[in-house]
């Protein structure tokens, strides 16, 4: 019997530990390790969606499941009002005259080799990935010149990611070619396989479902809609029938008083320019419906996976847009709000649900705003936004927040002159029937973005032989119509036109500095660049 006691010892020990060891594996994965691991975060991104026309209308489900659950910034802008520059300043951080993307083609630095070469082992998913520790997943439009045979072709996968699921080139709904992993993998027009936003919202699903349980992730899903061709999911084709853009106080109006290509734009508006952007219109808020349906599936899943509450969820655009605002029928690459404003909806850990916040953010802000969330210091980046993680946590009040950021865009036009609109010249692109043009090469223009307890400004120069400038206060005239600056009092001007020399040539930590309306601000003039003394002799004229 004593024999048999001890050797039976032995077993009991094991049997012991054993359980011991099954209970600790059990916490570490279980809710109780979930509420001490780092927070999961997911971005959805949408192309083209504006905030000022009423872009987030069809998007109930989303405003419910992340607005009223979080918080909404209605002070969110872009850096510039293009796709890829756009995008580019949410990977990198960077304001475009750092990142030198600077339009939609390969020429313009978008997805080209240089770019790979300079900024994209830098950008945050690739922080993410190396130094943070995090499992990182993505699915839609990367850039527009993304799977370009002289940028690498669909085999070349961005540093940064575990899981690619790239769209070679433009937003498409059907008939496309995705890169997964780096091989190519094709889409034609069967709505139950190819819908790019379903396919999208399937492959997000999936990596939920067998991503490893051991390590946070972050994923980013890139939609198409609602950029054209505004190809709507067969339930949505019918949606929205009498669905008009809106009739705001700028829709067909002339700006005479705005740079000469909004100036050339004509008023009225001809029916078949106002009909042709209706249509638009209703095609756009169709394929939105879709993006519900891809986040309320996202975010069942994370709910019934017991992760919501440890997931951070972004939802934003890449740019606004317009239907007719200063009777241009459709298009982004303006200075004004419609274009450069955008959703941004966030709720994850720590963030109360309703909140509204008037606070000004860039989408520059969004990668220092993730990599801060994972824990990683902001400040080893060379980025040039902020996070606005405390923003949203209710630890910064609007007082010690920054007053201005930067908007700059590059105007694109071809050399030669369009058949159609002789009288227009060579410079001109994005041309419409009756010779309205969206864009032109110098369309060039670079904008301090004001928002403070006491001023609401937007002061804009022209990159043109006139240094054309725009000034709006926002608050007296939020549709933009009257531009003041031949009105506004002088020593505003010469302070704002400073603040944007100051802007156009800051670098990370210098792009974070006092704003004309931050009580630390300091003006002498001076210290203005004499390289840039021209223009202020032109302001004066």
């Amino acid at each position: 019997m004593k024999m048999g006691s001890n050797r039976s010892f032995p077993l009991v020990l094991l049997n012991c530990l054993l359980i011991c060891v099954t209970l600790w594996s059990n916490l570490s994965s279980g809710v109780f390790a979930k509420s001490s691991r780092r927070p999961n975060i997911v971005l959805i991104l949408t192309d083209d969606l504006d905030i000022a026309i009423g872009g987030l209308s069809p998007l109930t489900k989303t405003k419910k499941l992340i607005g009223d659950a979080g918080i909404a910034f209605t002070n969110a802008f872009v850096a510039s009002p293009l796709c890829c520059p756009s995008r580019a300043s949410i990977l990198t951080g960077k304001y475009p005259h750092n990142h030198h993307v600077i339009n939609n083609t390969l020429e313009g630095n978008c997805s080209s080799k240089v770019w790979q070469k300079s900024e994209e082992a830098q950008t945050f998913p690739a922080l993410l990935k190396t130094y943070a520790g995090y499992q990182t997943f993505f699915a839609g439009k990367y850039l527009n010149q993304y799977g370009h045979p002289e940028a690498g072709g669909v085999a070349h996968v961005p540093p940064g990611w575990n899981y690619w699921v790239g769209l070679e080139k433009n937003s498409k709904y059907y008939n496309y070619t995705l890169s997964v992993n780096g091989k190519p993998e094709e889409h034609g027009a069967d709505y139950s396989k190819d819908y790019l936003t379903d396919v999208l919202a399937n492959r997000s699903l999936d990596f939920l479902q067998y991503k490893s349980n051991y390590q946070p992730f972050f994923m980013m899903v890139s939609i198409p809609a609602p950029h054209s061709p505004w190809t709507a999911a067969p339930q949505y084709q019918n949606s929205f029938n009498d669905t008009k853009a809106p009739r705001d106080p700028n829709f067909n109006v002339h700006g005479k008083d705005k740079h000469w290509l909004i100036r050339q734009a004509k008023t009225p508006m001809s029916n078949s320019s106002v009909q042709f952007l209706d249509d638009a219109f209703r095609k756009r808020w169709r394929t939105l419906l879709s993006v519900d349906d891809l986040v309320e599936k996202i975010v069942k899943r994370l709910e019934v996976s017991v992760e919501l509450d440890n997931t951070y969820i972004f939802f934003t655009s890449d740019n606004g847009y317009h239907t007719g605002q200063f009777s241009l029928p459709l298009d982004k690459r303006q200075l004004y709000e419609f274009d450069i404003r955008v959703p941004l909806m966030v709720r994850g850990p720590n963030i109360k649900p309703n909140q509204t916040s008037q606070m000004l953010v860039s989408n520059v802000d969004l990668g220092p705003t993730i990599l801060d969330i994972a824990g990683y210091n902001v400040n080893k980046t060379q980025m040039d936004g902020m996070s606005f993680l405390p923003v949203m946590e209710g630890k910064m009040n609007s007082s010690s927040w920054r007053t201005d950021i930067l908007v700059e865009y590059e105007g694109e036009g071809s050399n030669v002159t369009d058949p159609a609109c002789p009288l227009l010249g060579p410079g001109v692109s994005e041309c419409f029937p009756d010779c309205v043009c969206e864009d032109s090469y110098n369309n060039t223009y670079a904008c301090v973005r004001t928002v403070a307890p006491s001023a609401n400004l937007q002061y804009c120069e022209f990159d043109d032989n006139e240094v054309f400038v725009e000034v709006y206060n926002v608050t007296a005239d939020p549709y933009q119509l009257t531009n003041i600056a031949k009105t506004i009092d002088q020593e505003v001007l010469e302070k704002m036109n400073h603040r944007l020399m100051m802007l156009q040539s800051c670098s990370g930590q210098s792009c974070r500095t006092p704003g004309v309306y931050d009580p630390r601000y300091k003006f002498d003039p001076r210290q203005m660049f004499t390289s840039h003394s021209w223009r202020l002799s032109r302001l004066r004229q």
